[in-house]
């Protein structure tokens, strides 16, 4: 008797055909070994698109919760007010004390923020995106292994086709052999929605034998969901027409993709997310408790809204009168200045983003060695006084 495993592959998946044509014997299943190698695709091109963790298409993105981490760029085609609950190294973008997201790289997408030039790469990256996209689309000779269930599978490298539209990765993970070969190619399509995990249990690609998740790509016809349930690591770019949601608001959990998140003509919305652009397996880092001094004192005290969320990072929304905010430890400072007048004091080694559009005079000191910058557009005049070590950015 002929005995298969459930490991499938392109070429295997051509052999086990004939064989199935020419042998009907007992004990003969649907799949073949991972021991026979199979093809694997070429790997596709994503021009300028590939340094983006996360794209927005002209929608732009949104993070929920205080430990979303971009580690790349990202950006959107749309205004820079459609990016919300993130900060990157020179701009705070619509940060609550609940909705506090770190972008590693730089973000890019129109004005009011977003330059001429940022805006056109932001363009350029849309247009390799969708190159990408109707590339993935039209590999031919796609199988489709479980009926479009990848859960519990284990694939080896090759194309990969939902005959009836969507994949799913539920119930239990799905696991890629990439036979001892690190340039393995694993494309997967996806006529209509990509759906991991369910509302109640999170699943995750796990990557065997070489495989990277730099290598892996999804494209999806519609929109993508990766664990709404919170958890769970999902890996390789995913470019899809419409939107991408990870996780649901008020899970706590980490949603981590090893690989790109890229929405063609909708927006990408995070909770509590890792996005990791280079696909290099994202460890979460052991950081030791910084040295946070931080003093806020406000005539309005109620209109003065501070939180410190991991890695001390303060965030300060004023709507009111006097807010005085002095920084002289090692975390980082985040002020959104909507109020009256506003005396920020960096004397140590962190950092102070500062964004105001208040009537009132505003007033910075930085005599540290950590890193201001400062983009105010009210009508007031700013005085800055900078004898520190480091940086310090005035737009």
């Amino acid at each position: 008797m002929i005995k298969f495993t459930r490991t499938l592959g392109l070429a295997a998946a051509v052999l086990a055909a004939a064989l199935l044509a020419s042998c009907n014997g007992p004990g003969l299943t649907n799949s073949v070994s991972a021991k026979m190698r199979s093809v694997s695709p070429a790997t596709p091109s994503l021009g300028s698109a590939s340094t983006f963790a996360v794209f927005g298409g002209g929608a732009g993105f949104t993070n929920a919760g205080v430990n979303t981490l971009i580690q790349g760029d990202a950006g959107t085609t749309g205004a820079s007010t459609m990016i919300t609950g993130v900060h990157s190294a020179t701009f705070v973008y619509s940060e609550t004390p609940l909705n506090v997201g770190s972008i590693t790289g730089t973000v890019y997408s129109a004005a009011p923020h977003g330059t001429v030039a940022e805006f056109n790469v932001a363009t350029q990256a849309a247009g390799d995106a969708l190159t990408a996209f109707n590339d993935l689309a039209t590999r031919p000779n796609g199988i489709d292994p479980g009926a479009g269930q990848l859960g519990g599978l284990t694939l080896t490298p090759g194309v990969y086709k939902s005959a009836a539209g969507p994949f799913l990765i539920t119930g239990s993970d799905l696991t890629l052999d990439g036979q001892g070969d690190p340039n393995a190619v694993w494309i997967f399509q996806a006529a209509s929605t990509l759906l991991v995990g369910t509302s109640t249990a999170s699943q995750s690609v796990i990557l065997a034998n070489g495989a990277q998740a730099k290598n892996v790509y999804w494209q999806v016809g519609s929109a993508a969901t990766i664990n709404p349930a919170g958890g769970g690591t999902m890996a390789g770019t995913i470019i899809a027409s419409a939107g991408i949601v990870f996780s649901t608001a008020g899970n706590q959990v980490l949603t981590v993709l090893n690989g790109r998140a890229l929405a063609l003509f909708a927006s990408i919305t995070m909770v509590n997310t890792v996005v990791n652009a280079t696909g290099t397996p994202y460890v979460a880092p052991v950081v030791a408790a910084p040295v946070v001094q931080i003093v806020v004192t406000g005539s309005q005290s109620a209109n003065v809204v501070p939180v410190v969320a991991g890695a001390g990072f303060l965030n300060i929304v004023n709507n009111g009168g006097l807010v005085t905010a002095t920084e002289n430890g090692s975390g980082t400072i985040g002020i959104t200045n909507n109020g009256a007048v506003l005396t920020a004091t960096n004397t140590g080694n962190g950092v102070m983003l500062i964004n105001s559009n208040a009537t009132g005079a505003v007033t910075v000191t930085n005599t540290g060695n950590g890193k201001v910058t400062v983009n105010a557009t009210g009508a007031a005049a700013v005085t800055v006084t900078h004898t520190g070590d480091d940086d310090f950015v005035y737009p």
